[in-house]
């Protein structure tokens, strides 16, 4: 076993070697650029695209013109959001979104805001899922998009999306799902699942950064998005530019390599989660898991250590990459967003960590985590007075602090 430990898989996954095989023809030999229709080198590099394009179809149930070749998921959300707002401004000007999506769907929305759409953040139940009668309140004749996340990247819980979905469809609104997070971990199918538009990028899925792509519906009903990009028209006119040959066979390949593993993937991914979830909770007390345990990505765990800092624990356990409450949005130390709105107070979400378990962890980095991690909070414990008057029966929600 080697140190650093890397368990923050739901920020960045390493590239999957077979991944890098399959592009290192296209950083070097294979140049063309798939828009040159007159000779050999531009096909060589269309077929490429193709492959890629089905590969990606096919992880997801869906065709491959279909699917939208971007930058990444962010660019993929912009692209959803503010595509249907243009194109179906006439139809109606509201959006449906949850207050724990991703900033890349939260700053688009707030964007839009600016620019007379109408958004409704839905609040999320304490087990960070949304209340499906408050998503069907919150309908109005105006409503043209819902988009809810497949999967939350801070605390794993798995929306509902097939009953929002049908929901969506009932009262003839455009879904849209932001499904970095899910795509290539757990089964998705487009149409079973009843979405209209999906994100998903590659480097969460140990393909490589800067490449993404954007499902979009063709039948019942044929999505139509207003391109935000403009050039020579490539992607079916929705995503203008000279296409990342080299990325997006990285991405087809990841998408290949995770389709055809994912059950026993998931199912070793889900072992060490609940084995590194059973220690701590067996080890320490005041650990809280945040989220639903039910619903969740196989791979993830977030848990708060009461009376403990998460910064101190950070750096307590400096030789694992993991990520913290009060770190999730960039530099900042605020507290996390997502764990406020599952209701959790100030102390709580700041001492919470996320574990990212990946396919590249072996059960000797769970044990070792484990281990860590127990020891750390242990120690922090008996420095903190807090967890002493705890311990000595004191309500500290009851105390009157003086400030001095």
């Amino acid at each position: 076993m080697k140190l650093p430990i890397y368990m923050d898989n739901h920020a960045t996954t390493p590239v999957d070697p077979r991944v890098f095989e399959a592009m290192r023809p296209y950083l070097t030999n294979v140049f063309g650029n798939s828009a040159s229709r007159n000779h050999s080198f531009g096909w060589e590099a269309e077929e490429a695209t193709e492959k890629a394009r089905k590969q990606v179809a096919s992880l997801i149930g869906a065709t491959s013109k279909e699917i939208v070749f971007t930058s990444g998921a962010t660019e993929s959300n912009n692209l959803a959001l503010k595509g249907v707002a243009e194109m179906y401004a006439e139809k109606g000007n509201h959006i449906i979104t949850a207050a724990t999506e991703h900033k890349a769907i939260l700053d688009t929305c707030k964007r839009l805001e600016k620019h007379g759409v109408r958004v409704t953040y839905l609040a999320v139940q304490q087990n960070g899922l949304v209340d499906l009668n408050q998503l069907r309140d919150a309908i109005t004749d105006k409503t043209i998009l819902i988009s809810i996340m497949h999967a939350n990247n801070e605390i794993g819980v798995l929306q509902p999306v097939r009953e929002i979905g049908k929901i969506a469809k009932e009262r003839g609104v455009l879904f849209h799902t932001d499904g970095t997070q899910a795509a290539g971990k757990i089964p998705v199918n487009v149409l079973e699942d009843n979405i209209d538009m999906m994100s998903i990028s590659a480097h969460k899925m140990y393909g490589p950064k800067g490449v993404g792509a954007l499902y979009v519906r063709r039948r019942n009903p044929r999505v139509q998005l207003t391109a935000q990009m403009d050039g020579g028209g490539h992607e079916r006119g929705m995503r203008s530019g000279t296409l990342n040959i080299p990325g997006i066979v990285g991405l087809g390949e990841a998408c290949g390599i995770a389709q055809a593993g994912m059950a026993e993937e998931s199912k070793r991914m889900e072992y060490m989660r609940d084995k590194l979830k059973d220690r701590l909770l067996a080890s320490l007390d005041e650990v809280y898991i945040n989220g639903t345990m039910e619903h969740r990505l196989p791979n993830n765990l977030n848990v708060s250590f009461a009376y403990v800092e998460g910064e101190s624990l950070l750096m307590g356990i400096n030789d694992i990459a993991v990520s913290s409450g009060s770190a999730c949005t960039s530099a900042t130390l605020e507290p996390s967003y997502v764990l406020k709105a599952l209701g959790a107070g100030d102390d709580l979400a700041h001492s919470s960590i996320r574990f990212g378990l990946g396919r590249f962890n072996s059960e000797e980095e769970v044990d070792y985590v484990a281990g860590k991690v127990i020891d750390v909070v242990k120690k922090l414990r008996e420095l903190s007075p807090l967890y002493e008057m705890f311990k000595d029966g004191v309500d500290l929600s009851k105390v009157q602090w003086t400030a001095h």
